[in-house]
């Protein structure tokens, strides 16, 4: 066996305020100079090829299942912080292999049908609606598009998925942030040990006890039915229940707050395809699906090798944490011809953005769903919203979602 030589001179750092920005550059240097590059800095595996990233995700090579080694070299002190944590997260099925993976999701699609996903449209529309109504009653034009819209639209469609009241917004925003900062591998918390512990204890506590209540009290709903589900008489454990609803209501908001914001922000970037969707509103579709290519919400999901094997002459080592890129690889001009250019009238967008094999995301169509509708409505709404000249967008510092903290527009209400 022959190991190729790592390229010394590309230093992948995604702290650095101009990759957040714009990770594009280094990714395409990467797929060309060293598609498979070990990073000293995040002692990780990045891989950034279309092809390396589909067949990595498809095959038994890597496993989802890194929590426990983290867990087990940790300092006692922080091994006792995160006790909690990594019990409900290792119940995700983000992070079960099968069989424990295969068991759970059996049981999870008897709730996520797509007859219950299109029973949510109205709803979705509906709190779309109070949000853009919101706005414009304001008393100002200029608005941070991720805290008065992204973030509240699928974060008020979970919370009404999982019967949570409106009113504990706020709570479950402080709870999943604390959460995100350990989930999300943000690179600049020196206390998110203890933030993603005081956040999964609150969410944790307040699902077991409504879990419980409506089990005592049955209503119809979503809730009821993940409660309800059955594969061949299997149910999910008290604590996988729990660990589901903390699952559904942290990804399935933060994914799609980041379509929004970052579907918000191609288009007012690129007026021609924007015009393209209003003069051919048909083309809301294939537009979501381009920007999930083009710069999609999930920049890297994390793996860890299930046992040594080599990829393009590098050999992978057992336990060896591995970043695939997908954000890198829908990039990837050997998928996608003219791939850094954004069309949203693009066909055949094999997009990696939502897993592939067994992984696949279950929220998609949900996220989908939310993402067009929101689209749709803010700027049929508001048809003369501009980004805001002075304000540029703030990136998320994280490994793992990839979005706007803050995206400063200008509404330009009543000026059609």
């Amino acid at each position: 066996m022959v190991v190729m030589p790592a390229s010394k001179d590309i230093i992948y750092d995604p702290s650095d305020p101009m990759v957040m920005a714009d990770p594009f550059p280094i990714y395409s240097r990467l797929r060309e100079e060293d598609p498979v590059h070990w990073s000293p800095s995040l002692k990780s595996w990045i891989i950034t090829r279309y092809v390396d990233v589909r067949d990595l995700l498809l095959s038994d090579d890597l496993s989802v299942k890194r929590l426990t080694q983290f867990y087990n070299a940790l300092q006692p002190a922080d091994a006792e912080t995160l006790t909690d944590v990594v019990h409900y997260l290792n119940l995700w099925l983000a992070f079960r292999d099968p069989p424990d993976h295969t068991r759970v999701r059996k049981i999870l699609r008897h709730a996520f049908t797509t007859k219950a996903i299109e029973n949510m449209q109205p709803n979705i529309a509906e709190i779309t609606e109070f949000l853009l109504d919101r706005l414009e009653a304001g008393n100002t034009n200029n608005i941070d598009l991720i805290s008065e819209f992204a973030l509240q639209l699928p974060a008020f469609v979970i919370m009404d998925l999982l019967d949570v009241p409106r009113d504990m917004f706020d709570d479950l925003k402080t709870w999943s942030d604390d959460m995100a900062v350990f989930i999300g591998g943000a690179r600049n918390s020196g206390d998110k040990y203890a933030r993603a512990a005081h956040g999964c204890q609150q969410m944790s506590s307040y699902f077991r006890e409504l879990i419980k209540e409506r089990a005592k009290e049955p209503r119809t709903g979503f809730l009821m039915d993940l409660i309800n589900a059955r594969d061949e008489g299997d149910k999910l454990s008290e604590d996988e229940l729990v660990a589901t609803c903390i699952l559904i209501l942290f990804a399935g908001h933060e994914t799609t707050t980041n379509l929004i914001g970052n579907a918000t922000l191609l288009l007012l970037r690129y007026p021609d395809q924007l015009l393209k969707l209003k003069q051919e509103p048909a083309l809301i579709h294939s537009a979501i699906e381009e920007v999930l290519r083009y710069d999609g919400p999930t920049n890297a999901l994390v793996r860890v090798a299930a046992h040594d094997h080599e990829l393009r002459g590098r050999v992978i080592k057992e336990g060896q944490r591995v970043f695939v890129m997908v954000n890198s690889a829908n990039r990837d001009p050997q998928e996608f011809p003219d791939a850094d250019h954004f069309d949203i009238t693009r066909k055949q967008n094999r997009h990696l953005t939502f897993g592939k094999g067994i992984h696949l995301c279950l929220g998609a169509k949900l996220a989908r769903e939310e993402g067009r509708i929101a689209i749709e409505r803010l700027f049929a709404r508001f048809p003369k919203i501009a980004l805001d000249p002075i304000s540029p967008p703030e990136w998320l510092d994280a490994m793992v979602p990839r979005g706007t903290r803050r995206l400063p527009i200008i509404l330009n209400k009543n000026k059609a």
